[in-house]
């Protein structure tokens, strides 16, 4: 019988992407998004967070609290290698594993009081949907995690290279300006499934309030209405 314990939720994030599609595959991708982490009542304690001012980054485990079920799989299928190659579970980020346990490095921007969550922690680049629970929070130590020369297996041999992102004016003026660069990084790390490539198709996803679409041709995204 496999041993079980209990793990509780410290706080949640809240985040511009009501749902999982747009959200960055990877924390620090697009440094421009601003996260809040709020405490859960019985964590708001701000002894808790004396010395953390000091750290300029942080580690937050937390859980796919979307893709929780009772199975796993051995293997899954990256959407970064078109949906169709299979790895091994614990070579990739997938979020179907044995435990749906994320990580993720952020940017700590700030602690702040809010005047009905207590203390707060303002945080840039997180991958993270909107509401998503944080299980611990640790300081970020460039010293020893950092790896400059480390091996990224196959993520080694795909073309990351931004997309051209192209918002017309009349779209553009939708935006909110404190929103409008970290919504042009979101777009050049292409939201789209890596196996999806028709021109013609127009793409949609909620970010910040705003329902953004938009189609990609070759290399270059445009957004074609912004709801």
């Amino acid at each position: 019988m496999a041993e079980t314990f209990e793990v509780k939720i410290i706080a949640r994030i809240h985040s511009d992407f009501p749902s999982k599609f747009g959200i960055p595959r990877q924390s620090g991708l697009v440094e421009n998004l601003q996260s809040l982490i709020v405490f859960e009542p019985e964590y708001r304690n701000p002894q808790a967070l004396r010395g953390l001012e000091d750290f300029s980054h942080l580690w937050l485990i937390w859980q796919f609290s979307k893709a929780v079920r009772e199975d796993w799989s051995p293997t899954v299928r990256p959407p970064k290698l078109g949906g169709n190659t299979r790895m091994g579970v614990f070579a990739t980020r997938s979020p179907f594993r044995p435990n749906p346990i994320g990580l993720s490095s952020v940017k700590l921007e700030a602690i702040e009081k809010h005047p009905k969550y207590g203390m707060v922690l303002r945080v840039s680049g997180a991958d993270l949907m909107d509401g998503t629970p944080i299980l611990d929070i640790k300081p970020y130590l460039a010293y020893t995690d950092s790896h400059p020369q480390a091996k990224g297996g196959f993520t080694d041999e795909l073309h990351l290279n931004p997309l051209t992102v192209i918002i017309p004016d009349e779209w553009r003026q939708k935006i909110p300006q404190d929103k409008l660069e970290a919504l042009i990084g979101v777009l050049g790390h292409d939201p789209r499934p890596s196996y999806q490539d028709d021109p013609d198709r127009v793409y949609g996803f909620f970010f910040g309030g705003m329902e953004v679409c938009f189609t990609v041709c070759e290399h270059t995204l445009t957004v074609c209405e912004i709801r």
